[in-house]
């Protein structure tokens, strides 16, 4: 069973002299890693239990009662949640940290938090998680709001490692060529492992009357380019007025040329008799 460690911090304050002076406001209390280290630091594979140590001081006159927390991408248990620790004295505190076995491989940060008399004290835990590191994007439920030119689309982190900033390119092609041609620009986005992030991009002038397939293409670093691609029909009512007068316009022409040559041919016939009679 792990025990919590209590260390003496000055011997001959505990006995004090008689009639010394009052003594000076002692400091706060304190929590950090033990040896005096800036931050938490662990390491090992995705299903390994790891451990460290916090090391908390209290320089007051009284015993403090301390409760002790974690959070962070991995489960943190300490040996004591609640701690009381003697005047002038630190208490190191070992806890350990589980992790997932479903806890992709790269760095992760969470925090080791201590709590008393209305204070806390939070130091940073970081945890490397070994494995093979892959990067891995893609683009998925790409749509296309007709009413708008909005596009729908999902990106989503298959990989291990966190994508940051990914870049996006469109492209739509209608029935007569290109009509929307964007060059791909980075995303203020960053995606964890696992992590979707559903996102839209503005079309502010799609085509009134066509029918388009857009591809949007998204890339990150070290990984394969990742596009998806859908399809829109975009009949406005003007521009389906517009065609239908069109039509008719045309409609009507054809039938004036067809009776005009109709007229010709007949008025041809009868000189033709006529000369023969």
């Amino acid at each position: 069973m792990i025990k919590i460690r209590y260390a003496l911090l000055t011997a001959g304050v505990l006995l004090g002299t008689l009639g010394a002076a009052p003594p000076a406001a002692a400091p706060p209390w304190t929590a950090a890693p033990a040896a005096g280290r800036p931050y938490a630091y662990l390491e090992g594979p995705a299903g390994s239990v790891l451990e460290d140590t916090l090391s908390v001081t209290n320089p007051g006159p009284r015993p403090l009662t301390v409760t002790l927390t974690g959070d962070g991408p991995a489960a943190v248990a300490f040996a004591a949640r609640t701690v009381t620790v003697p005047a002038r004295t630190r208490a190191d505190v070992p806890f350990a940290v589980t992790v997932a076995a479903g806890t992709p491989p790269g760095e992760h940060r969470g925090t080791v938090r201590a709590a008393a008399g209305g204070r806390r004290a939070d130091v940073d835990l970081r945890l490397r998680v070994s494995g093979p590191r892959l990067a891995a994007l893609t683009v998925e439920d790409a749509r296309v709001d007709r009413a708008t030119g909005t596009l729908h689309y999902t990106l989503v982190n298959r990989g291990s490692t966190v994508l940051d900033r990914p870049r996006l390119a469109v492209r739509a092609d209608g029935l007569l060529g290109t009509v929307l041609d964007r060059p791909d620009r980075a995303l203020p986005l960053t995606l964890r492992p696992g992590e979707r992030a559903a996102r839209t991009e503005p079309w502010p002038d799609p085509p009134a009357l066509d029918s388009v397939t857009v591809r949007l293409t998204a890339t990150v670093p070290g990984a394969a380019p990742a596009t998806a691609a859908t399809s829109a029909v975009f009949a406005s009512a003007s521009a389906l007025a517009g065609t239908a007068a069109l039509l008719l316009a045309a409609a009507g022409g054809a039938a004036y040329g067809i009776r005009h040559r109709r007229r010709g041919r007949v008025r041809g016939r009868v000189r033709t008799k006529g000369a023969r009679a």
